[in-house]
């Protein structure tokens, strides 16, 4: 199966598992989301794959679904949960980071066959770190804030796509600028690095436009609230 194939059911699954835990938790579910996705998204980004063909990163997705839920926060219970939220996926990567820094400090046992490998996932460069933390927080938070201004300017029912778009696409290119200048500062020559940075919004702009019909159907939704 082509990976392109492949990516659109990826898509379809994540939204969709999504919308199970607000379905399923109402705005509990959303926060254990998002904690959730915010540290697999930084997982899946170290794999390569070919995608309409470009060299892009898996993450893109995953992360999108962040988006996606702070969105339907904002929606549905104001821009304060939507912050709240924000918060929590911070900290949740910010916690897994620190904490697998310690894992990775324990000596192994002559017999230990995991320890390359969690060596190779989360050692990861500071440069990097410093730069998805930073683009995370930065790119949410004005997500929620562009989001409550434009749902106060493109206020009625029919406009919630462009609520979502708009802000999810504004939002993104921020993050990706930040993250692309962070951590690959010093890496690549700038045309490369430009390259690489045109690629990978081109990626997040397609989920974007993907998890549109998803906010309409969460719109719909009556979760239970625990």
């Amino acid at each position: 199966m082509p990976n392109e194939m492949i990516w659109f059911i990826f898509a379809a699954v994540n939204f969709s598992m999504l919308l199970l835990f607000y379905r399923l938790f109402g705005k509990t579910g959303l926060f254990v989301w998002i904690g959730f996705s915010t540290v697999a998204a930084n997982l899946q980004v170290i794999k390569l794959v070919e995608l309409f063909g470009l060299v892009a990163t898996l993450g893109n997705i995953m992360y999108g679904t962040v988006f996606l839920a702070t969105d339907i926060l904002n929606e549905k219970y104001g821009k304060k949960e939507a912050r709240k939220a924000v918060w929590f996926g911070f900290s949740s990567l910010l916690a897994v980071t620190i904490i697998m820094q310690f894992v990775l400090a324990f000596q192994p046992h002559a017999d230990d066959m995991a320890h390359e490998h969690l060596s190779f996932i989360f050692e990861l460069l500071p440069q990097v770190v410093v730069a998805s933390l930073l683009a995370y927080l930065i790119s949410q938070l004005l997500d929620v804030q562009i989001y409550a201004l434009f749902k106060k300017v493109f206020h009625k029912p029919s406009q919630l796509w462009m609520r979502n778009s708009f802000s999810t696409a504004i939002s993104q290119f921020i993050d990706t600028v930040i993250f692309c200048s962070i951590a690959f500062y010093g890496w690549y020559e700038f045309g490369v690095w430009l390259e690489v940075l045109l690629t990978t919004y081109f990626i997040k702009f397609i989920v974007a436009a993907i998890d549109t019909p998803f906010i309409y159907i969460a719109r719909k939704l009556n979760p239970k609230e625990n």
